[in-house]
């Protein structure tokens, strides 16, 4: 997986938003399409998502106090302008407070976040200590005046600030918070103003979302109003209970979240090619985030209209229903990710390796690190996935032609250094930390992983630039602290490519077990039937994807059956205790599981 996610230049640079995806509507159908579905949402009763400002603002107008709170890229003025307008027209007057009013100067925040950003220029840095009061100068609090018929604090932070008023949170998907980014339409936690994308990206990672997150989690069951802040000047908005309610559906049922798709400069053109609703104007797609939970939204539908939440507010609320027995484990994080990586008519990834697990928790603050495999969901004739050492690998000369491609511009015959071994469709190829890996031309990669996702070290790029026309960072000294020179020659087939055998057989299923490497804490089963198979989880989640085929339904033990298509990434709680999968389509299906190892 890359850790420097580069968008091409928009054709239309919007001033707040830059991208050549259109915005998730306001008001989906929840009718049941044919094909991939790049908006899934589950839904609610009847009643329970409200549409704009004028709703929500009758929604509060019986209120004396009310604190608007919410994330980090949100829109402030919009939402007081919008709320405003509402007021105003029901005749009231508002005393209206800025939260940001009270964060100490920017100054002062960037000394006290840099020991965690490293040196300007750098990719990484390490998870902050620092909580949301850190944050703010003054710790006064805000009552309401005898002489305003509601005094309104909005902003992030606005709970601390008034922290008996009334509580609605606007949440931003973080797909859109980046789009902002890199607009220049927002600027980080307590910053005067937007920076470098790149730097706004690694505060935003390292502390902001660290920050906020738990922040999020702290004030979770004190959230009256949930609203959504991704459109521009509007909003859907949904009840704190109806939500709770909606996270204890999904804990027993199956879900989706919401994907989303970037291009890159190795990307291709298989997912461009066949998935409907992505904008045919980018030049390629090299990612789909299937399940990056940390980047990933849940969406609800009410009535048509939609609201989208962060992942991790399920976790925080239903984390034991998730995870069953490894929640004390995991916690709040979800371990397992699904991701694409399409070179289908694209290029190589860079040559790389990910850290150890001692070396992501030393110096990112991590607590797991990104141990990967290559599922080859569809390949080209000649496709082929960089793999492990040749058997007479020098590590000092490899390193030195890495050195000379990097500062002299010299092209290297990796091969010479680092196996090429074809790929085909369905193969598994393990890839534990510290394997040189890079996958090839001409693939259609779902990666199975661990969850950290942006700690890629890369050792060879081909000589390319990335799609903002600048070099793409190389990290040799990071990756000679992690490579495993002991995976090469015979070793590489032997224990990184995974040897498929049959569990369990019946008359038209049987069960095909992909053994990962020992490292891995997960592990991967693949699902062959005709009509359908019946699988309980054990007390443990699954992650699922139909791999070949065309659709399937998915009925839980609550009864509730849900339909998926080919490609389309699926969750089955551990509290969902058994499912049923039924193939819709005319021939054999396919169905990947990964799950946790006992």
């Amino acid at each position: 997986m890359n850790n420097n996610l580069q968008t091409a230049p928009s054709k239309v640079n919007q001033s707040r938003r830059q991208s050549e995806q259109p915005a998730m509507p306001k008001i989906i159908k929840s009718d049941v399409k044919e094909g991939y579905n790049i908006y899934p949402s589950h839904s609610l009763a009847s009643g329970k998502i409200f549409s704009g400002y004028k709703t929500l603002a009758a929604r509060l107008a019986d209120k004396k106090s009310v604190a608007i709170d919410g994330y980090v890229g949100v829109f402030w003025e919009d939402v007081k302008d919008g709320l405003q307008q509402e007021f105003s027209r029901l005749g009231f007057t508002v005393n209206w407070i800025n939260a940001a009013d009270y964060l100490k100067t920017s100054e002062v925040v960037a000394k006290m976040v840099a020991p965690f950003l490293g040196e300007l220029g750098d990719v990484w840095g390490t998870k902050t200590s620092l909580s949301l009061n850190d944050f703010f100068e003054s710790k006064s609090k805000v009552t309401s005046n005898a002489d305003d018929e509601l005094t309104i604090v909005y902003g992030t932070g606005a709970h601390l600030i008034a922290p008996d008023a009334t509580l609605v949170y606007f949440d931003l998907p973080k797909n859109e918070l980046q789009l902002r980014m890199r607009a220049g339409s927002i600027s980080n936690l307590g910053a005067e103003k937007a920076e470098d994308p790149k730097e706004m990206y690694k505060r935003f990672y390292f502390v902001d979302w660290v920050v906020l997150n738990a922040y999020k989690k702290s004030i979770l069951s004190k959230v009256e109003v949930f609203a959504d802040a991704q459109w521009d000047k509007d909003t859907n908005w949904i009840e704190g209970k109806d939500l709770m309610e909606g996270f204890k559906q999904l804990s027993s049922s199956s879900f989706r979240v919401k994907p989303w798709f970037e291009p890159g400069a190795w990307g291709g053109q298989w997912m461009k090619e066949r998935i409907n609703g992505l904008s045919k104007d980018v030049v390629n797609y090299a990612w789909s985030f299937e399940l990056i939970v940390p980047e990933n939204g849940l969406v609800f539908e009410s009535d048509d209209n939609i609201l989208e939440v962060s992942f991790d507010m399920l976790m925080f609320a239903q984390g034991k229903a998730i995870l069953g027995k490894h929640a004390a484990k995991f916690g709040d994080e979800f371990p397992i990710r699904f991701d694409f990586l399409d070179t289908w008519q694209g290029g190589s990834l860079s040559v790389q390796c990910h850290p150890s697990v001692p070396y992501i928790q030393k110096h990112f603050g991590e607590t797991i690190t990104q141990d990967e495999t290559y599922y080859i969901l569809d390949a080209e004739e000649n496709a082929n996935v960089y793999l492990g050492f040749q058997e007479d690998i020098d590590p000092k000369e490899f390193r030195l032609a890495l050195e000379e491609s990097r500062d002299n511009g010299q092209e290297i015959e990796i091969t010479k250094y680092v196996q090429s071994l074809q790929a085909k469709k369905h193969d598994l190829f393990l890839i534990p930390n510290g394997t040189v890996h890079s996958a090839g031309v001409g693939n259609m990669v779902l990666e199975i992983s661990a969850t950290p996702y942006i700690f890629t070290f890369k050792m060879y790029d081909w000589l390319r630039l990335g799609l903002d026309g600048k070099p793409r960072p190389i990290n040799i000294d990071h990756a000679f602290e992690n490579l495993r020179f002991g995976f090469k020659g015979d070793k590489v087939q032997q224990e990184l490519v995974s040897k498929p055998n049959i569990l369990k057989a019946g008359e038209d299923w049987k069960i095909v077990h992909l053994p990962t490497h020992q490292d891995h804490f997960y592990d991967v089963h693949r699902l062959e039937f005709s009509a359908e198979m019946t699988v309980t989880t054990e007390d443990s989640c699954h992650v699922l994807m139909l791999v070949e085929g065309e659709s399937i339904s998915v009925t839980t033990a609550n009864d509730e059956q849900k339909t998926y298509q080919y490609a389309e990434t699926f969750v089955i709680p551990a509290d969902a205790f058994s499912y049923t999968l039924q193939n819709k389509g005319t021939s054999e299906v396919k169905v990947i599981k990964a799950f946790l190892k006992s």
